[in-house]
């Protein structure tokens, strides 16, 4: 097993206004250590990359990289650099620190597939990878600038991976603060002898921050990338935690069809997978986030909380989690729901008294 902690900067529109649809990030640096089963540091790589959409440096990107767009020219292009990224993630951990002004031949497309498409990464081979990186963005980024200039993807639905940023949050906090990489590396008190900011050093503090976050307890809290969702139901991802369970469910053509789904808006309790009625049935307030609760005799009170997703092609699909709580928690939840029916109830009454002021001003007329 090679983890590839790595970490991206990218560029964007500099006004805000021409973006560009479906990047709107261009990957303008790519930064990466290889470490083994021992979380030993065994291997490097950086490449700049030329830019070939944004041809201005957004003002702040500049500032917090010290990179112009002269830096960037002679540099090769995003396809030619991840293929030598791809290369270089299955070579042996050799050093390949590019030069970015130098000569080179593009290398053979090399398919990196998702860690391992299981559930749990122990079921991967030795010569397998799983990428880590410091917050959720910079897989599903990667993968978005892979897909825009035409290149295989990594896999063919979620990447399991991991997210140090997380991992630190539950090996020395509360599971749910999320915090910068600098704050993790003060905290563990790991030695500062090269600036951050750039795709490397922050690839390099990351590999140190996960070398103190590596015990076996907490690497089963893998995370999923889920920038290409399942397609078929056996494809779908479900997983246990020890404090919760998710599912990642295929992709729908919209909302609607989700949700007649019976796997989708099934609630079961996920130690004694008994199948539960629903106390509070599915509702939401905003549209996105949708909640129920139901009641396990044995187990107590569990919610379940659904998010809606749109996948770049306007596909639907749902990223659903239960977990326990208690009857405080549960009473809190009907309490949200009651207090969403009477937000809505006042919205009506509100447009109703707006539609006949307004009729009203036209029999004036």
């Amino acid at each position: 097993m090679s983890y590839i902690v790595f970490d991206l900067e990218w560029n964007q529109s500099s006004t805000g206004t021409d973006a560009v649809e479906h990047l709107p990030f261009e990957i303008i640096e790519i930064g990466a250590v290889k470490c083994n089963s021992r979380m030993e540091q065994i291997g490097q790589f950086h490449e700049l990359i030329k830019p070939q959409v944004y041809q201005e440096m957004h003002r702040v990107t500049s500032q917090l990289l010290g990179l112009d767009m002269k830096e960037l020219e002679s540099c090769g292009t995003f396809r030619e650099v991840m293929e030598r990224f791809l290369t270089w993630c299955r070579s042996n951990g050799e050093v390949a620190v590019e030069d970015p002004t130098a000569q080179k031949e593009p290398a053979g497309k090399v398919a990196v597939g998702s860690a391992c498409n299981q559930d749990r990464i122990s079921a991967c081979d030795q010569d397998k990878i799983i990428f880590c990186t410091w917050g959720t963005q910079d897989l599903t980024e990667l993968q978005r600038n892979m897909k825009y200039y035409g290149m295989e993807p990594l896999a063919g639905g979620p990447i399991p991976f991991f997210d140090v940023q997380k991992l630190f949050s539950i090996a020395y906090e509360d599971r749910k603060t999320r915090r910068a990489l600098e704050f993790a590396v003060d905290f563990l008190h790991i030695d500062k002898d090269i600036p951050f900011h750039r795709a490397y050093s922050d690839a390099y503090y990351t590999a140190k921050v996960l070398a103190r976050c590596s015990a076996p307890k907490i690497l089963e809290n893998i995370s999923y990338d889920v920038y290409t969702p399942p397609v078929k139901r056996e494809h779908e991802v479900k997983v246990q935690f020890d404090t919760y369970v998710k599912y990642i469910s295929r992709q729908f053509a919209d909302r609607e069809e989700a949700f007649r789904d019976k796997e989708v808006v099934s609630s079961k309790c996920y130690l004694c997978h008994r199948n539960l009625r629903k106390k509070i049935k599915w509702f939401t307030n905003n549209g996105k986030h949708y909640y129920c609760v139901a009641y396990c005799e044995q187990h107590g009170y569990l919610k379940g909380k659904i998010r809606v997703r749109k996948t770049d092609d306007d596909m639907t699909y749902i990223v659903k989690t239960t977990k326990l709580i208690t009857e405080k928690e549960a009473e809190a939840i009907a309490q949200r729901k009651e207090h969403g029916k009477e937000v809505r109830r006042r919205h009506r009454a509100a447009a109703r008294e707006a539609k006949r002021a307004q009729e009203q001003r036209n029999k004036e007329v």
